[in-house]
């Protein structure tokens, strides 16, 4: 089985060494080479081509997150690992969308260390467990803002109006539960339809329940 060739990029020449003197250790792996800056990082990964880049974040100049989305960018097959000493949720999720294979914290064991390089070798993603709840709050948090979203151009009524469409309620039966005339339910039932962009009240009940508009409109009592 071919070594994992790996590329070391930290600011710290101790970081760097200790990171070299572990993976020594073990024959699947195999440093091929050091940096101290982001743009030496860049022009390592042109030269050199390794498997995963072993990355920290805070760099002199160009961050390592700009320098991670440059490689991922410009060298897909090269994986970047980064490797930091702080657990900010802004550094997280930039770490993130610049395509960072994995996302670790400095303080990692040996052993789980490898496991991530491993992983990361594998396709795989990976965050520390430090964060990964916060990456699932994050996930969360904007389901919760596409779903609300998704009703924005609703008013309330038109939204008491829908929900009660979602139950199968009859236009008549929703006059009754708001206290409206038939004729305005229809309406805002019309109105309903034109803004959701669908043909009839099933698509318009299936879009509220797709979108969980329960978790967002309690009817008034």
């Amino acid at each position: 089985m071919p070594r994992q060739t790996i590329l070391l990029v930290d600011d710290h020449e101790v970081v760097r060494l200790g990171l070299k003197a572990l993976l020594q250790r073990y024959p699947q792996f195999e440093v091929v080479g050091e940096a101290a800056t982001a743009r030496e990082a860049v022009d390592l990964v042109a030269t050199l081509r390794p498997d995963v880049v072993i990355m920290d974040i805070r760099l002199p100049g160009t961050s390592g997150i700009d320098a991670c989305a440059e490689i991922t960018a410009r060298f897909p097959q090269t994986r970047v690992l980064m490797l930091t000493s702080y657990a900010e949720d802004e550094m997280l999720f930039a770490a993130i969308r610049a395509g960072a294979a994995g996302y670790i914290l400095k303080q990692i064991g040996s052993d789980d260390l490898v496991r991530a390089l491993e992983a990361v070798a594998r396709g795989e993603a990976l965050l520390d467990p430090a964060v990964t709840q916060r990456v699932f709050q994050e996930v969360r948090r904007a389901v919760r803002d596409e779903e609300a979203a998704a009703f924005a151009a609703l008013s309330q009524q038109e939204k008491y109006v829908l929900l009660l469409v979602s139950e199968g309620k009859t236009n008549r039966e929703i006059a009754q539960i708001l206290f409206l005339g038939e004729g305005t339910v229809r309406n805002y039932v019309s109105s309903i339809l034109s803004k959701l962009g669908v043909s009839n009240r099933a698509e318009a009940a299936a879009y509220a329940v797709e979108h969980n508009l329960r978790e967002y409109v309690s009817l008034p009592h």
